[in-house]
């Protein structure tokens, strides 16, 4: 359980369960170069800068659009027209700061939304299918406090390719303990054992 959790407030626990997640993500990005923040790791690309847009564009859209509520500034990449996967790196002219910027002013956007409205009030997804895409705030807080829960899981990877840090935050990172002989140690004897089994 996250500390601060009194479960008497089911919308407060949502909330802080949406901004553990934000904050995981973006503490990815710290202390790295622009160009560490951009590599693309992964043979889809993945990189740490793209999944902030990426996320920042999911919320503008979730907390905006489907409660009548539009995120006042355009994104390009999210036009229907924009080249595939646009929204998931950013261009030599997007700044990492421009980036986090924006996921900053989207997020008080969505915690403006959250705030006004109750967990049962009703919105529609305008990209979801016409038999599902009525929804109530409380189902698009769990969907989204999902999505930015799997990026910032993708963004915990991409991270520990880059310079081997990995975890929730700085301050407690939620690994077992052990230095990196430990950790070397651990690794080599998960490999052995896959071996083992992948011969059996």
């Amino acid at each position: 359980m996250l500390s601060g959790m009194t479960g008497s407030d089911p919308k407060a626990d949502l909330r802080r369960y949406l901004q553990v997640a934000r904050d995981a993500l973006l503490w990815k990005l710290g202390g790295l170069s622009e160009y560490d923040v951009r590599r693309p790791l992964v043979p889809t690309g993945t990189n740490l800068l793209g999944l902030v847009k990426h996320v920042a564009s999911v919320e503008s859209g979730y907390f905006g659009e489907t409660f009548g509520r539009p995120f006042e500034e355009a994104l390009p990449w999210a036009a229907d027209d924009a080249e595939p996967n646009a929204d998931m790196w950013a261009t030599a002219d997007e700044s990492r700061e421009q980036i986090v910027g924006l996921y900053h002013r989207v997020r008080a956007h969505s915690d403006a939304t959250i705030e006004a409205l109750a967990l049962d009030a009703v919105g529609h997804v305008p990209w979801w299918p016409e038999d599902r895409n009525e929804v109530t705030l409380h189902r698009i807080l769990v969907h989204v406090i999902a999505e930015t829960n799997r990026h910032a899981g993708h963004a915990d990877i991409v991270r520990e390719l880059i310079d081997g840090v990995a975890g929730l935050r700085a301050d407690d990172d939620n690994m077992a303990p052990g230095d990196r002989a430990w950790w070397d140690g651990y690794r080599s004897r998960l490999e052995r054992v896959a071996r083992e089994a992948g011969s059996a």
